[in-house]
């Protein structure tokens, strides 16, 4: 087993980093081109807590080298099942997820989180993003070869985390924008006598 762990900041708050969360492999992001598709597979709030819980199927374009396609299989798609919990009290947000392809070979269990920076002002905000992967390759007695894959695979994480921040950022650079021009327009709409009446 190997492991690769991270922590970086964002200078946005909790708030923003939560709710662009969702827009994270969108149009917004051109940093995830290989993201193909993400389904949304159930979406419940415990009204206890408030605790929003949510699980997704992500597929993504495989990139790998020929020798670990022909292990694994050749397959040039992946899928990665993802529960995330959106904790507004805390203010915390956990994703975990897991690798379905490949499974019985691989097995990939990546845990996630934002939470309030340390530092963290209503006039400087910012959000502490964790990452931890833990990586086990399930290739019998072949030890040579199950290190290869899993230095390979911590490999590719950290090639991604650089890509993975600068991605986060210009949505979430976007999002702010967005929810901006948002306000500005309710703004001028509860200004405006006639736009109000138009909205009647």
């Amino acid at each position: 087993m190997k492991y690769f762990q991270q922590t970086v900041d964002f200078d946005y708050s909790w708030e923003e980093v939560s709710t662009s969360n969702w827009q994270k492999y969108g149009p917004w992001n051109e940093k995830t081109p290989h993201v193909i598709a993400v389904d949304t597979l159930s979406r419940t709030v415990d009204p206890a807590t408030g605790i929003l819980r949510s699980e997704r199927l992500i597929t993504c374009q495989q990139s790998t080298p020929k020798w670990i396609n022909t292990i694994l299989g050749g397959v040039d798609t992946s899928m990665v099942y993802e529960t995330s919990y959106v904790d507004p009290v805390a203010k915390r947000l956990t994703l975990c997820s897991m690798n379905v392809t490949w499974a019985d070979l691989l097995n990939v269990r990546e845990t996630c989180t934002y939470q309030p920076g340390a530092s963290s002002t209503s006039s400087a905000p910012s959000t502490t993003f964790t990452q931890r992967a833990e990586i086990t390759a399930l290739c019998g007695g072949w030890q040579k070869i199950r290190n290869s894959i899993e230095q390979f695979t911590v490999e590719r994480f950290q090639q991604n985390a650089a890509k993975g921040k600068e991605g986060f950022e210009m949505v979430l650079e976007k999002a702010r924008q967005v929810f901006q021009e948002q306000r500005e327009l309710l703004q001028l709409q509860q200004s405006s006598q006639i736009l109000r009446e138009a909205r009647m």
